[in-house]
């Protein structure tokens, strides 16, 4: 908002509440100061309108911070929408080498979605409007994001995922699901075997199968909760 528009903004005002514009000279071009410092980004008919929504709900006279609280608020809340994408067809006067002249355009495009001159871009996803139904069918007929086939595929190449998925399909604990007591491996690591050659120094090596100490963790850890559920 310009500077010379606060006198009219708190013209409009002091219709509904008098007590909003000061009366001495001295103390008027202060408030006018103060209110330009404060609503300096916020559009003339935006500030009208919060006054309008204010007053309809509350006696009080209204301060410019709420007024600024209130665009800071909706300009969240549009940019939260707005996929901040550039779509370079919208755009055909720009080289795709300009960089300056990209720059420019997302700037405009964007500040237009802030003073609301333009509707938010959402992020359209797969699994949302029409094709939700269908990538939901699709998952299920697969699995997984990954088709059950593929993995069957790789999991020459990863055993110990392998072994860990097989575990969970056959109802068993997953033993990577916490830590190792005896190597240290942390959740969702492998074990590892360590090793001292003859000369002293130490070597470690991922182990295909976890320590018999952490299956039994991962059992406890299984079955605490169910005998928390029945205590």
């Amino acid at each position: 908002m310009e500077p010379e528009q606060i006198p009219h903004l708190i013209a409009q005002i002091a219709l509904a509440d008098p007590r909003v514009r000061r009366e001495d000279p001295t103390e008027r071009r202060a408030q006018i100061l103060m209110w330009a410092g404060i609503l300096t980004d916020v559009p003339y008919d935006y500030a009208v309108q919060a006054a309008q929504e204010h007053y309809a709900t509350s006696t009080w006279p209204i301060l410019p911070a709420e007024i600024a609280t209130r665009w800071a608020a909706t300009v969240r809340d549009r940019m939260n929408r707005h996929n901040g994408t550039f779509e370079p067809t919208a755009h055909p006067e720009l080289d795709p080498d300009d960089i300056s002249g990209y720059i420019t355009a997302l700037r405009n495009e964007r500040q237009a979605v802030v003073r609301g001159e333009a509707a938010p871009a959402a992020v359209k996803e797969i699994t949302a409007g029409t094709a939700a139904e269908e990538a939901e069918r699709r998952l299920e007929q697969l699995g997984s994001y990954v088709p059950r086939h593929v993995d069957e595929v790789l999991d020459g190449y990863r055993p110990i995922k392998a072994s860990r998925r097989a575990a969970i399909a056959a109802g068993l604990p997953d033993p990577l699901a916490v830590t190792c007591d005896w190597c240290h491996a942390p959740a969702g690591e492998p074990c590892r075997s360590r090793r001292v050659d003859p000369k002293g120094a130490t070597t470690s090596r991922r182990r295909t199968k976890p320590h018999p100490s952490r299956l039994e963790a991962a059992s406890h850890a299984t079955l605490q909760p169910r005998t928390e559920e029945t205590a």
